[in-house]
């Protein structure tokens, strides 16, 4: 099925069940939406600790304050930004900075460089040059950052626009995956770009009325895989179908708990992330009907990322259902079983 249409099917099924309808769930979602964000940064506090810390102001033990303060600066962002989904305000550079600053309030810091002295606490943009991981690529060079965003806030508020007046679920997803990933890829803050990034998706997100899409902390290592593939093929796409598959898998876990709670709280299953079984009988079923095929073209065919179609092939080699004979370029794929 396409993946599109499943994202649609399952979002139909979520509604239909009257999930987001029971008492406090929209509060537990948030909880979890922030919990998930600041787990991909390094934080260690649960759900349940930030429960106890948001609605009793009981601290999690074991915690740094400086974790714990990250959870609340971001709980008061996305208040923050629910708060005021409805009125549309338009975005600008002062309304990205403004944000910045309450998501790092407590966790900021000053920076003294040659080009002068910034604070991240206040949304400050940077004014240094940032390394985009190894190989020694950086980002967008500090000094190109006010125009690039001012660009991207001509851009999203131009698309949101003509997307609020419309019901095309998809295309409104895609926008704020597609905010996202731009906004992410400018970088403008010296720290707080990925937690900012996964705010503004969300925000628009709650402006069109859509179930926010929650980027579990256990995908952490594929949705940077997704980010990365996407800035070396200058392509939105691996990063879209990245989000659009994580976001069918979470509502299906929600599907599944809410389902099981009506029957009397038995035990579910464990949620495979990658897709378990179904996804490795749809792998043997594409080498099957072509031995030759790539992990990158699986991965398209199945809208899931390439790293995650290699641990399934590493998972069926381990098997010993299939083997791989020659080398990764001319080679071809062997079904065993």
């Amino acid at each position: 099925m396409d993946i599109k249409k499943q994202l649609i099917e399952v979002l139909n099924e979520y509604r239909n069940l009257g999930i987001a309808k029971q008492i406090d769930y929209n509060k537990f979602y948030l909880y979890s939406l922030i919990t998930h964000s600041t787990a991909i940064e390094g934080s260690t506090v649960t759900e349940i600790e930030n429960q106890l810390l948001f609605d009793e102001g009981i601290s999690a033990k074991g915690r740094s304050i400086q974790e714990q303060m990250m959870n609340i600066d971001l709980k008061n962002a996305y208040e923050y930004i629910i708060s005021t989904s409805e009125s549309h305000v338009d975005f600008s550079i002062d309304f990205l900075k403004n944000l910045s600053a309450m998501v790092m309030k407590n966790t900021g810091s000053t920076y003294s460089t040659l080009q002068g002295t910034f604070d991240s606490s206040k949304g400050d943009l940077r004014l240094v040059n940032v390394t985009a991981g190894a190989g020694g690529r950086s980002y967008l060079n500090y000094q190109k950052i006010p125009l690039r965003l001012e660009e991207f806030c001509h851009w999203l508020n131009k698309s949101r626009k003509e997307l609020c007046q419309s019901n095309d679920i998809i295309s409104q997803y895609l926008l704020s995956f597609d905010a996202h990933y731009f906004l992410v890829t400018i970088h403008p803050w010296v720290d707080g770009n990925g937690r900012m990034s996964r705010l503004i998706m969300n925000q628009l997100q709650f402006e069109f009325g859509l179930v926010p899409t929650k980027v579990h902390k256990e995908d952490k290592v594929d949705y940077i895989q997704a980010l990365i593939e996407s800035r070396e093929q200058d392509s939105t796409e691996p990063f879209r179908q990245f989000m659009l598959q994580e976001h069918i898998k979470n509502i299906e876990q929600e599907i599944e708990w809410f389902k099981n709670s009506l029957e009397g709280g038995q035990k579910t299953k464990k949620v495979d992330r990658k897709g378990g079984q179904k996804t490795r009988e749809a792998i043997l079923k594409l080498i099957g009907e072509d031995d030759k095929i790539s992990s990158t073209a699986m991965a398209q065919k199945l809208g899931i990322n390439r790293s995650a179609v290699s641990k399934h092939l590493k998972a069926l080699k381990e098997a010993q259902l299939i083997r791989r004979e020659g080398p990764d370029k001319g080679g071809k794929w062997i079904v065993i079983h």
